[in-house]
């Protein structure tokens, strides 16, 4: 009888994000990077390459915030990339020109073909060469977002839960080119004064300033779906979105740290440290 080759069950998929738990007392922040995952599962099938895909990227993010949660902030980090689930859109912004049968109306930024599933990579180019089909749609989203989304809620509501209010910071970074030459360093997006109280703003702002950083508030980002839905002062949820600009640390042709990465990943640590030490203040003076 002629030997066959044993069949091996495929590797099995990580999870859809992690959670790195506060070292220290609550703070009452929640840290997150969306956008900063790198695992794109076989079931993706885009026509370009993976270096191609990964441009989109909030390139090394996770790697960045995450000694913050030795400092007070419980931090979560996505597994998965933006190109494959983008968690910071919308579960219903859905590209009609992607998905095949759908009949969502879709938003500005769907149209532009970044919706929950990108039509489009970060140079315009398609990322797929046939339709999707909803049923791939919805198992994307039962399998990553909806999870992702899951586990921030129950951070934010354990954080106001704790402090009596919770603050979303939303890290991110955006290519140099989005501002262009001599452009911010970092953009605070916290919908134009609507989504946390302007003390917040104000201090994330003088922290970065304080390393020598040109900040910018707003423009071209006011923040996005997190900063949105979480925005709601009035019931103990705030959120602001940090834009970091990848020329201060990423090599973005060869998709590698640059000459400025220590340099940013100290600033990035020391920032959120003196954030958290300054939410553990105003924790202690309200109580």
């Amino acid at each position: 009888m002629a030997e066959t080759t044993p069949q091996r069950d495929p590797l099995p998929e990580p999870a859809a994000y992690s959670v790195i738990t506060a070292t220290e007392p609550a703070t009452g922040l929640v840290f997150a990077s969306p956008h900063s995952g790198r695992h794109y599962p076989d079931d993706m099938q885009s026509c370009l390459s993976v270096a191609s895909i990964r441009g989109v990227e909030d390139a090394a993010m996770d790697e960045l915030i995450a000694p913050a949660a030795a400092h007070g902030a419980e931090v979560i980090l996505a597994r998965y990339g933006r190109a494959y689930v983008d968690l910071n859109r919308s579960a219903h912004d859905i590209d009609p020109e992607l998905v095949a049968d759908c009949a969502l109306e879709p938003t500005p930024k769907t149209v532009a073909g970044y919706g929950v599933l990108h039509r489009l990579s970060c140079d315009g180019r398609p990322l797929y060469d046939r339709l999707l089909s909803m049923a791939e749609v919805q198992n994307r989203l039962d399998a990553v977002y909806h999870p992702y989304h899951h586990a921030l809620g129950e951070l934010m509501q354990s954080a106001r839960a704790q402090t009596s209010n919770a603050l979303l910071v939303d890290w991110h970074s955006m290519p140099s080119r989005a501002t262009g030459r001599g452009g911010p360093d970092i953009i605070l997006g916290d919908r134009h004064g609507t989504s946390c109280d302007a003390f917040w703003t104000r201090t994330v702002r003088q922290l970065f300033e304080q390393h020598g950083l040109f900040v910018g508030l707003n423009r071209p980002y006011a923040g996005g779906y997190a900063t949105q839905y979480w925005g709601c002062p009035e019931e103990g949820y705030q959120a602001l979105q940090i834009e970091v600009n990848r020329n201060l640390y990423w090599d973005e042709d060869n998709h590698r740290p640059a000459a400025g990465w220590k340099r940013c990943q100290t600033i990035i640590r020391q920032v959120s440290a003196a954030l958290c030490a300054t939410a553990t203040q105003r924790l202690a003076d309200a109580g």
